[in-house]
């Protein structure tokens, strides 16, 4: 690069062995994420058979539908599971970023999974529509859609909180997922209400309402997903960065800062500008300095890229 005086390539992870802990950051968190998955699947798997048994008593369609999403959020441990065992895996000379990108591309199929119980459960309800069968066992209905919402909930609040903890976009799309999903079995409620009221339509009506419900979470979803596969960040994330990077002494500007996420980890390249004069041993200590410094002030960092250049006002012309 013209004009350089000292390039560092510092990863803090590798360069820099300072590590707070004896566990890695990243080891650590895909750990938790595998718990959260796991523990999530097993929740949701037990709410959607005890919601099975009532529809095969019952035939609401509005419970079906229900039940066929907690089925659908169920499954979708399966890729997330799956991405965090690939994100254990060491890099390699034809991965040297790692596995990372796996758990977006998990994200993509929870967002499939979604659509699919979607178009699963509008099928069922206009069938119903088309061709009416008796509703029986409402307080069974009843039941089955408390437990759908308390075991949803559960799910959303444990998924949300890890996702936020670890910085995983599909953990924290599929939380948001759960906590829709409870929503609806509430919604089943509505359903039973409305049968039992003399409205048999009301069963079949509550799954249409379901069903466009589970496609606007698919839709949010989608677009967390998307931003992390075509390598957007959150801006505030950038300044950051920039801010962080300022506060080194040493540091006389930022020049330009890139970050991405890849799966629950996050990537920076920044350059920095330093007095023209200094050594190459002394701007490469502040470069040092600034890892050390963004290592402790952003989240989810897992290796910070730093180009030093000289300051072209800081030029000495006497």
């Amino acid at each position: 690069m013209p004009g350089t005086l000292a390039h560092g390539a510092h990863g803090h992870g590798a360069g820099h062995d300072h590590a707070h802990g004896i566990i890695d950051p990243s080891v650590a968190a895909t750990a938790i994420g595998l718990r959260a998955v796991t523990w999530s699947f097993l929740v949701l798997l037990a709410t959607a058979l005890l919601q099975a048994a009532v529809v095969i008593l019952s035939g609401s369609v509005a419970l079906l539908a229900d039940t066929i999403h907690n089925f659908g959020d169920a499954a979708t441990a399966i890729p997330l599971a799956v991405a965090f065992l690939f994100a254990r895996r060491p890099i390699s000379r034809r991965f040297t970023f790692g596995f990372g990108r796996v758990e977006d591309l998990a994200g993509l199929a929870v967002v499939l999974t979604i659509v699919t119980s979607a178009g699963v459960a509008a099928y069922e309800a206009i069938d119903r529509f088309l061709h009416p069968r008796p509703v029986s066992h409402l307080m069974a209905i009843v039941a089955a859609a408390i437990i759908g919402f308390a075991g949803n909930e559960a799910v959303a609040v444990f998924r949300i909180r890890v996702g936020k903890r670890i910085g995983s976009a599909a953990l924290i799309a599929d939380g948001y997922h759960a906590r829709t999903d409870g929503w609806a079995s509430l919604a089943v409620l509505l359903g039973a209400v409305g049968v039992y009221l003399g409205h048999p339509l009301a069963d079949p009506i509550i799954g249409l309402v379901i069903t466009v419900v589970i496609l606007g979470v698919a839709w949010k979803s989608l677009r967390l997903i998307l931003l992390r596969l075509l390598d957007g960040v959150e801006p505030n994330v950038i300044d950051q960065i920039r801010e962080s990077a300022r506060t080194v002494d040493g540091v006389a500007g930022v020049g330009e800062v890139r970050a991405r996420w890849l799966g629950h980890r996050l990537r920076a390249e920044l350059d920095i500008l330093v007095r023209p004069e200094l050594t190459v041993n002394a701007a490469d200590r502040i470069a040092e300095a600034v890892e050390h410094r963004l290592e402790h002030h952003i989240e989810f960092l897992s290796s910070a890229i730093v180009h030093v250049d000289p300051a072209p006002d800081l030029v000495n012309t006497e």
